[in-house]
């Protein structure tokens, strides 16, 4: 797998992003551009092992740093869906200023929690995208926060997500907190990972809580019927504490053909990624190899 730097713009604002491509390179090859999930970072460790099984099997991978993370340029301290949909698609414009990427042949992947919600809402609406992979996925964000809290912690955090409304549009002002225990929950499954820890120590230790308003508004699920006829694949994980299993099945059920929905038993949320890393990445290249390879053909047929 080689590996090389690249820098694109959203919105006026430099992008740093990682371009990894398979060792022997003829012509312009197929790529996969993947959305970060949840205060990711284009070089985290703990996607490397999805890349090296894209890239060895003769895929081009794109990730990025959103506005405002890592290496790239913008206001820190967000957490704003809808710009990181927008920076997918440029992106997918990006792929196609290289004379060794194909902007005919692009499949998306998003790999926890937003990052596979980002891609589905990315490809809804951008047919530039031919194919989606996404694992452990938020479907509704509202839900998904709201699962994290007993019913009065819901009542008191929703109260106060809305005072800080009133003072954001009042003053300018937004509180600042801590994006692990103040916007997401940490669940203990969480607290113990440390597999994150080289993202988690680059992340700043304070976001905007307006963040949350957002997170409240995001609806992959509302996006996902656009996406058909092209194709979706989902994992998920059975009684997964972090991203609830039903947000991927809900997502299924309200997507059109083609689809695949891949239940994991017997692990957890994080562990899967280790635990099925074999049984899932073959699951992967097998889908692109499916939906993403083949030469674009468009045919229009009357039957009238």
């Amino acid at each position: 797998m080689r590996e090389e730097r690249v820098e694109f713009y959203s919105y006026g604002q430099r992008l740093a992003g990682l371009l990894r491509m398979p060792d022997a390179v003829a012509g312009r090859q197929p790529v996969i551009v993947q959305a970060p999930g949840w205060l990711g970072l284009a070089d985290a460790k703990t996607y490397e092992p999805w890349h090296r099984a894209f890239t060895e099997a003769g895929y081009a991978l794109l990730v990025f740093d959103y506005r405002g993370y890592g290496q790239s340029e913008g206001e820190r301290g967000w957490i704003l869906p809808d710009r990181m949909v927008e920076d997918i698609w440029n992106a997918v414009t990006f792929v196609g200023t290289r004379d060794d990427l194909d902007p005919d042949r692009i499949g998306a992947y998003g790999i926890g929690g937003i990052g596979g919600g980002n891609v589905i809402i990315a490809a809804a609406q951008d047919e530039r995208i031919r194919c989606v992979a996404v694992q452990s996925v938020v479907a509704d964000g509202r839900d998904w926060l709201r699962r994290m809290r007993r019913e009065y912690e819901w009542v008191e955090y929703v109260e106060r997500v809305g005072d800080d409304a009133r003072s954001w549009v009042s003053t300018g002002d937004s509180e600042l907190v801590n994006p692990r225990t103040d916007i997401m929950v940490a669940t203990p499954e969480r607290q113990a990972y440390t597999n994150k820890g080289d993202v988690d120590t680059r992340m700043e230790p304070q976001f905007h809580l307006q963040s949350a308003a957002a997170l409240m508004r995001y609806r992959p699920l509302d996006h996902v019927p656009r996406l058909s006829p092209r194709a979706l694949l989902l994992t998920s994980v059975a009684d997964d504490s972090v991203t609830p299993e039903d947000h991927a099945l809900r997502l299924y059920e309200a997507a059109g053909p083609p689809k695949r929905l891949i239940r994991q038993t017997g692990t957890t949320h994080y562990r899967s990624y280790t635990d099925n890393y074999e049984v899932l990445a073959r699951e992967l290249v097998n889908w692109y190899d499916r939906y993403l390879t083949a030469a674009p053909i468009n045919a229009r047929e009357d039957q009238g």
